[in-house]
């Protein structure tokens, strides 16, 4: 709701919403539906909680849905999203990560995208921060943009006019320390304990004011204001004034340095593409910063670009390490290049799968993509040296290489079969949380479809092309000189 949003008008909302809800959602496909609305009472409630309401006009209402019964929750969240606006207009909705798998990415972020503006000037950094949500609003796939923290939270400022408490025989201090007193209870300034000697528990004792009768403007005023000298009590009105103001509702640091936040998450698009374009927007602002203040982008984004580095550069290193090993074990740098050549139809593969079936690119995908790599290598392994010793045999490369493609062709594709059939079930995403791993699957069966056709043709195809190319005079001649001399030891002396 709007800043300052009595809670009682917040709970209201609260209960329409959920009429809303539950007529979006049908009834059978609904366990629970709870309401947290503003803030705990502990800070410490807070501290270990998200950090996505800051106050009286914020509810978060969490929707448990069957487990064994309900429609994909993505299409339910696409569905209030356009509702949710448009029957409630003022009011702000955005979605927060459910699952633990998200919550995790995020880093404790209501958001997987999370622009940061930090510097000093905090409202040259909000100015900027509204233009910067504005633009991020027009970008294809992204939802829920919105600035963590707002400006526009009414205050009441106290202004104690010193000279009247000095001739009183008051200080500025008195006047703090007895509306804290008032407001917040004598535990904050003196707390005190109380020992019960029956069952020996300390309690705390705190003295505050009710809070229902400070509930005006005149209630305030009318508070007493003592001391510890027994200076004859004073009324607040009498030595200081009230005026109303307006100032942050939720001040945040990020190493020490305050800090706007812009939230966005994605919704029908990658995060990866959206993310590149919301960078785009962040680096076109620059020139707008106020001095001193910078820009960062964290949340999962930051998560994602260092998996996808980190796996990329296995992958590499995987293809390296698997080469040179071979190279060992062959004695030769030909033959394991030719074996190495299976897996860019692996690759293509993995991208066709992902491509056909809607799957974005993924950590999870890329560790298919690894897994795939290693089936692939060792069934090109099986082809090549059933090829050499048919060379060494034969002496044609053309003739050795179809050999090895008819008479590999059943372990190869009873490998490989054996992998897509055991993928099948995790790359249709069944049971709760299946779609998590999905992509890993679906990478798999894709990369060995393709990578297992490359191994049978094209594979035997590269070895015949380049172990060819040597002419059979010379091959002979290489062969036929071991054979002379056994001949020859045969003659007697």
């Amino acid at each position: 709701m709007r800043t300052a949003t009595r809670i009682e008008e917040t709970a209201r909302i609260a209960d329409l919403v959920e009429q809303t809800i539950r007529k979006d959602i049908p009834a059978g496909q609904i366990t629970s539906i709870l309401d947290n609305i503003g803030l705990p009472y502990s800070g410490i409630n807070t501290a270990y909680g998200n950090n996505g309401t800051i106050g009286t006009a914020d509810a978060e209402i969490l929707v448990s849905l069957d487990p064994e019964h309900h429609d994909p929750t993505a299409q339910y969240i696409a569905k209030l999203r356009e509702d949710l606006p448009r029957e409630y207009p003022g009011v702000e909705f955005f979605f927060q990560p459910a699952d633990i798998v998200s919550q995790i990415l995020n880093f404790g972020l209501s958001a997987p995208i999370d622009v940061q503006i930090i510097g000093n000037d905090v409202a040259g950094n909000f100015a900027v921060a509204q233009r910067i949500a504005d633009r991020i609003r027009q970008i294809p796939g992204a939802v829920d943009t919105h600035i963590y923290q707002l400006y526009n939270q009414p205050k009441l400022q106290l202004v104690v006019d010193r000279s009247k408490p000095n001739q009183l025989g008051f200080t500025e201090r008195d006047v703090a320390n007895s509306l804290l007193v008032a407001l917040s209870s004598s535990f904050q300034v003196s707390p005190a304990f109380w020992l019960n000697q029956q069952n020996g528990v300390n309690y705390n004792l705190a003295v505050q004011v009710p809070q229902y009768n400070v509930s005006t403007l005149q209630d305030l005023y009318d508070l007493p204001v003592t001391n510890a000298n027994g200076t004859a009590r004073q009324l607040l009105v009498n030595l200081a004034s009230l005026k109303r103001t307006s100032g942050p509702a939720v001040l945040t640091h990020y190493n020490v340095q305050p800090v706007v936040d812009i939230y966005a998450s994605v919704q029908g698009r990658d995060l990866g593409g959206v993310a590149a374009e919301v960078r785009k927007i962040v680096d076109g602002a620059q020139q707008d910063l106020p001095r001193g203040s910078f820009t960062a982008i964290r949340g999962q984004v930051q998560t994602m670009q260092s998996s996808f580095i980190g796996l990329a550069a296995g992958m590499a290193f995987a293809v390296v390490l698997v080469y040179l090993l071979i190279v060992v074990n062959f004695q030769s740098w030909v033959d394991p290049f030719i074996i190495i050549t299976a897996l860019p139809g692996a690759l293509a593969g993995i991208a066709w799968m992902l491509f056909l079936t809607g799957t974005t690119l993924s950590v999870p995908a890329l560790m298919g993509a690894i897994m795939c790599i290693g089936v692939a290598t060792a069934n090109s392994i099986l082809v090549v040296t059933f090829a050499r010793e048919q060379l060494a045999l034969h002496r044609d490369a053309f003739q050795a290489a179809l050999e090895a493609g008819r008479t590999r062709l059943r372990p190869v594709i009873m490998t490989a079969l054996a992998m897509i059939i055991g993928m099948i079930p995790m790359s249709l995403g069944l049971g709760e949380g299946g779609e998590q791993n999905a992509p890993l699957g679906r990478a798999v069966i894709g990369g060995l479809l393709v990578a297992t056709a490359a191994t049978l043709f094209f594979v035997p195809a590269i070895f015949a092309a380049i172990r060819g190319h040597k002419s059979p005079a010379v091959a002979s001649a290489k062969h036929a000189a071991p054979k002379l001399v056994r001949e020859e030891s045969l003659i007697p002396a």
